[in-house]
């Protein structure tokens, strides 16, 4: 009878030991799925909420007009695409306060083909030991209020060749200084490509063009405030004011026609026909860190 009880007992435990073990796998298998939805979610991020939407995105009324390339609606930004250089002649977005004061998430670090781009865009490998980084049209700061944002911003298509020292730089600053600009107004319409000439140097097996210098062109339709920078493709220690220029001069340079869907045509040759530095004010601590730091890297 006692030997028959010890048997017993140990089959009790056994079993015991079987439920555990079987809790054990389906707790792992429930985080599992738990993680993998979570990403998912995350990865969706619920982009279409009224809050993370920029305003303005479903009808495109800030692209410009005059394109050359294919044109590619990605969910926060447009661009067109010139096949000739694999790289964008312009990139254009909203850029609203709204978006400015959300918090950041991690920036992407992955460079991804652009799969809209029906050539096929230019590839990671294209730029390595170039010379030249990877530079970003709409910046990825200006993208960093969700997780689709950032993605899309790492885009190929979304990238041209710039000098480390210019894209790190004075570009850098400028982009900066672009955010501060858009939080103080309320938001801008933001469009940025890259000027060629004739005789421009190529990169990496799907040779991509080098610019020779870099636009910028920004309004705020509410205020009729509007200005363009051209700045030259080459380290700088002058004022990023210095680069301003009238949107009209943009115009003439790359021969686009900028913000003719917002603005009617008295607005649209008012704003683009003139620039108030003063409205567009530099931060004289950004300038100092650049020439002194920035410049250097």
């Amino acid at each position: 009878m006692t030997k028959f009880k010890q048997n017993h007992q140990r089959r009790d435990r056994s079993g015991f030991g079987k439920l555990l073990v079987r809790v054990g796998i389906f707790a792992v298998l429930l985080c599992g799925a738990f993680v993998y939805l979570y990403q998912f979610l995350g990865d969706i991020n619920f982009e279409n909420s009224e809050e993370n939407v920029l305003p303005n995105t479903e009808d495109r009324a800030f692209i410009p007009k005059g394109s050359s390339g294919q044109i590619v609606h990605h969910d926060y930004y447009s661009l067109s695409y010139i096949e000739d250089w694999e790289i964008a002649e312009w990139v254009a977005y909203p850029l609203t306060s709204s978006s400015l004061q959300k918090k950041n998430v991690p920036r992407s670090k992955r460079f991804n083909q652009d799969p809209l781009v029906s050539t096929g865009s230019a590839k990671h490998g294209d730029y390595s030991h170039s010379g030249y980084s990877r530079g970003h049209m709409a910046p990825a700061g200006d993208m960093a209020f969700n997780t689709r944002a950032m993605k899309e911003s790492f885009y190929m298509s979304n990238m041209a060749p710039q000098l480390i020292p210019f894209n790190g730089g004075i570009w850098r600053e400028l982009e900066e200084s672009v955010r501060d600009w858009a939080e103080d107004k309320g938001g801008l319409y933001v469009v940025s490509g890259p000027i060629m000439d004739n005789n421009y140097e190529t990169i990496g097996y799907n040779k991509i063009a080098v610019p020779k210098a870099f636009y910028k062109v920004m309004i705020n339709s509410l205020t009729n405030q509007g200005i363009g920078f051209i700045m030259p493709h080459e380290v700088s220690e002058k004022s990023i004011l210095d680069y301003s220029v009238t949107i009209d001069e943009v115009e003439a340079a790359t021969g686009l026609d900028f913000f003719a869907n917002i603005l009617d045509t008295a607005e649209q040759e008012f704003v683009e026909s003139q620039k108030n530095i003063t409205q567009w004010p530099e931060s004289k601590q950004r300038f100092k860190q650049r020439v002194n730091s920035w410049n250097k890297r």
